[in-house]
């Protein structure tokens, strides 16, 4: 006699129900999102709405102009944040500058490389990126064959939140061009992962070369137009 597992319902009606148990204070949230394109807004907005406090929000910008993670911002619900670009966000520049949040300043590429490291369980890797600056500083630098690299930690959070154009009941992702940008590698580096999806269908809705996050990195989806 075989014996097939029942699936595992991943489709949740709203954001909040999606949400419910996994947000406390001192959490370290990802964010999928360059600037203000892919971000997932709704989850976003539902985490405002919690007031959890002391937020460590791992993204490359936090949001601009009060819109985007600048709203958790502006509501002081985050501590830390691990970024890779600080311009042109007056938000978190007011709040730097005050002292009142802490800034871990990334280099872009290294940034990517440390959430695809934390998705795939490696330890840190060594990069000759940031060598001889401020981003070096408190970090092991070696030489290896004639030239200086600094070895940079894998970064992972308790909760990845991404914007999808399509997911199907599986959790299987599509995205739309460059709102693509860092969603698919935060998939992978979190505890628990929330896709936010324009469009959800059923399983064989998306090609399967189509598909840029496979079903198993995600563990709850919400249809969000």
């Amino acid at each position: 006699m075989s014996y097939t597992s029942p699936p595992i319902e991943k489709v949740f009606p709203k954001v909040e129900s999606a949400l419910a148990g996994l947000l406390h204070d001192g959490m370290t949230i990802m964010s999928g999102g360059f600037g203000l394109c892919g971000n997932a807004e709704a989850c976003i907005d539902a985490i405002a709405r919690s007031r959890v406090r002391n937020l460590t929000i791992i993204s490359n910008n936090c949001g601009n102009a009060g819109q985007g993670l600048a709203v958790l911002l502006k509501g002081r619900q985050v501590s830390r944040v691990i970024c890779s670009f600080v311009g042109g966000n007056p938000d978190l520049a007011e709040l730097y500058m005050k002292g009142q949040v802490k800034v871990e300043l990334s280099p872009q590429g290294t940034f990517a490389e440390r959430i695809r490291a934390g998705g795939a369980g490696i330890a840190g890797f060594y990069t000759p990126t940031g060598v001889g600056t401020v981003v070096a500083e408190g970090k092991e630098v070696r030489e290896i064959d004639g030239k200086r690299y600094v070895l940079e930690r894998p970064l992972r959070a308790d909760l990845a939140i991404v914007r999808a154009a399509v997911g199907d009941i599986d959790g299987n992702l599509r995205f739309y061009r460059t709102a693509r940008n860092f969603n698919p590698l935060m998939a992978t580096a979190a505890r628990v992962t929330i896709a936010e999806a324009s469009e959800i269908v059923p399983v064989g809705g998306i090609e399967s070369e189509s598909v840029m996050t496979p079903h198993l990195y995600i563990d709850e989806l919400v249809a969000q137009a």
